[in-house]
């Protein structure tokens, strides 16, 4: 079969792209935003990525144009495709009809926490011998791929709420049909396609739904969205974690190691690299989705003590003159927050410098500017960066901030005032969704210089 996929460097459209090569599939891809993680994977696994989307690089022959939801009606490459009625399908979709039927999927949903919990529970997997199959929105370090088929029936798999594609509406994760699902928390976000959280929160029911009576979902019982979630109905045995079923003891204030409790009945002590409440959240959802999957709580708990993280996740991208320099993907408040919480419990009073670019679609709208200066208040310094065409000032976020928080509108010269201003001792920490402009690089050469 031979298949071409546009938007192939998205971090979900780029998992699809390996599963289909490792299926011995002929795979081709063309995209406008090709930076790494996923382009250097990608040329990696000998994936041919073309330069932007140009009608003539779909290949009249393919069986299959796989359509990232990155694509929109009135791009040429659309109106090409639909004109000649070329054979065009959702990456969910044929995620689902070409790799997901006939396997027990273990699907993690939620608006935060996705990526590092899936590549946890993959990792759990691994470690048991079980050798998953998994998609997962990021590069877990302990895999260094976003995806593969693997040898079991388990699959593990980022269950994200966007929209499939411009003609199908509908969240992705309901192509999953999961047997086993992790709800993580449910907030406002992705403004540019739910009015409210209350149209999240239908499309949560509608996952709940495709999961039968013999699964599980793994539940954060401290998030009230979940819990109206599933009094909308709900056909599943629930175990909750945070509080609950599952519980943690922090043995260190920063989350490093915690004693792990399953309903009421200590299971062991995790000691790892990771940081912060979240995280010990994520690993005890990992913990008791393995469970399900028939891996022992003890097996779970040393997996983790060997879990290396994820690519773009409180990444280490290098340290120069004393200075630390860290890559995050946080774009919402709540991630912001709970970053830098966990960075600050790790470093005590040394200096945070956090640099931000608001690049997601409900970032770009402005929708939760209120909380933007509040959610940076655990750093001692904010760089914020004002894209052009953003659509809104970030002026007065930085007034919120008082003298802790400076306005660029130039990469370099935002790489440069923070350069400028670091000290032996310090973190730098980068936060985005995107490139950035490569400035974690930036950072680096000038901190040597």
């Amino acid at each position: 079969m031979k298949i071409h996929i546009l938007g192939i460097c998205g971090t979900f459209m780029g998992g699809i792209a390996l599963l289909a090569r490792e299926k011995g599939h002929a795979v081709t891809g063309s995209d406008t935003n090709v930076y790494p993680p996923m382009s250097t994977m990608l040329a990696e696994q000998g994936v041919d990525i073309m330069q932007g989307y140009q009608s003539q690089d779909l290949p009249e022959d393919a069986d299959a144009i796989v359509v990232g939801n990155v694509m929109k009606r009135g791009l040429e490459v659309v109106e090409y495709l639909l004109d000649r009625n070329l054979p065009y399908i959702s990456g969910p979709q044929w995620l689902g009809e070409n790799i997901l039927r006939d396997r027990w999927v273990l699907a993690v949903a939620g608006t935060h926490g996705k990526t590092t919990t899936s590549s946890m529970l993959a990792w759990i997997l691994e470690y048991a011998g079980l050798k998953p199959g998994f998609l997962i929105g990021g590069v877990p370090e302990n895999f260094g791929i976003s995806a593969r088929l693997g040898e079991s029936p388990f699959f593990v798999v980022e269950a994200d709420e966007y929209d499939t594609a411009f003609f199908d509406k509908r969240s992705k994760f309901v192509h999953y049909h999961p047997r086993t699902v992790i709800l993580n928390n449910l907030e406002y976000d992705h403004a540019d396609i739910f009015p409210n959280v209350e149209a999240i929160k239908t499309q949560f029911h509608h996952l709940m739904r495709t999961v039968p009576g013999s699964g599980l979902a793994v539940v954060n019982a401290q998030d009230t969205n979940l819990s109206d979630t599933l009094t909308m109905g709900c056909w599943t045995p629930v175990e909750t974690f945070a509080d609950g079923d599952w519980e943690a003891e922090y043995l260190q204030a920063d989350g490093s190691e915690f004693r792990v409790f399953c309903k009421g009945e200590e299971q062991g002590v995790v000691h790892w690299e990771l940081l912060g409440e979240h995280n010990v959240n994520n690993a005890l959802a990992a913990i008791a989705a393995a469970r399900h999957a028939g891996v022992p709580t003890a097996h779970a708990i040393a997996a983790l003590a060997e879990f290396q993280g994820v690519k773009r996740r409180m990444q280490i991208r290098g340290e120069v003159r004393g200075v630390m320099v860290y890559d995050d993907f946080a774009h919402h408040p709540t991630a912001i927050a709970t970053t830098l919480a966990g960075l600050r419990a790790k470093v005590g009073k040394a200096r945070i410098i956090a640099l931000l670019e608001p690049r997601s679609n409900t970032m770009r709208m402005g929708t939760h500017k209120a909380q933007l200066a509040a959610s940076l208040q655990a750093a001692d310094d904010v760089f914020l960066y004002q894209p052009q065409g953003l659509g809104w000032d970030l002026a007065d976020v930085v007034a919120e901030m008082g003298e802790k928080g400076q306005l660029l509108h130039d990469i370099d010269e935002l790489a440069a005032a923070a350069t400028q201003l670091a000290r032996a001792g310090d973190h730098i920490l980068v936060m985005s969704n995107g490139g950035f402009g490569g400035i974690h690089d930036k950072l680096l050469a000038k901190l040597a210089d």
